[in-house]
């Protein structure tokens, strides 16, 4: 029997390009990790609106053995601790360790990461909003039924706004940064 899904108010986040500053090399350490102008804050106001945000993001480092997962745990605690020390939170994080080339069903764009959240937390994925930088981002969001796919020209988005044009896949916002994005969802559900 399944069980009723619970009313909840959630925005899938990208990492890289929506929270911090991407990197071609990989954030492999703490140190590496930059958050992007605007992004605390961004989660805070998300926060303080009654959102959960949950971090949905590709991290290939752990099968390419860049990263060990013990370093990828200690970014993300750190990550959530700023967070929280900002005033914002971040619910949970869920990562893809694979390549591209290991065909697993969680990396995006493939919804694998959003319906185990959705079973984590009976999240009804049709309420919900992904923010990304990335094709694989809207797709994701699209492929796994979220309400509302946001695109931002941080990190990669600006390239990707062209890349899902010419392959007529169409974000509903398109948002300067994470501020821009959360304003936007914080509007929708107002």
């Amino acid at each position: 029997m399944d069980q009723e899904k619970i009313p909840q108010k959630v925005v899938f986040l990208d990492r890289d390009g929506v929270i911090n500053r991407d990197s071609p090399d990989y954030i492999k350490s703490w140190a590496e990790f930059e958050f992007l102008p605007g992004s605390l804050e961004a989660i805070k106001q998300l926060t303080l609106n009654g959102f959960d945000a949950i971090v949905i993001t590709n991290q290939s480092v752990i099968n390419r053995k860049m990263v060990a997962r013990e370093d990828l745990d200690y970014i993300h605690t750190m990550m959530k601790t700023t967070v929280k020390s900002r005033g914002g939170e971040i619910k949970d994080i869920f990562f893809c360790p694979h390549t591209p080339e290991d065909g697993c069903d969680c990396r995006k764009p493939n919804p694998g990461l959003i319906y185990k959240a959705q079973r984590t937390y009976r999240i009804d994925i049709a309420t919900t909003a992904m923010v990304g930088d990335s094709t694989k981002d809207i797709e994701c969001a699209r492929n796994a039924g979220c309400r509302h796919a946001v695109l931002v020209k941080t990190g990669n988005g600006v390239k990707a706004e062209k890349a899902l044009t010419e392959k007529k896949i169409y974000p509903d916002h398109v948002a300067r940064d994470l501020s821009g994005a959360a304003n936007w969802i914080i509007t929708q559900h107002k």
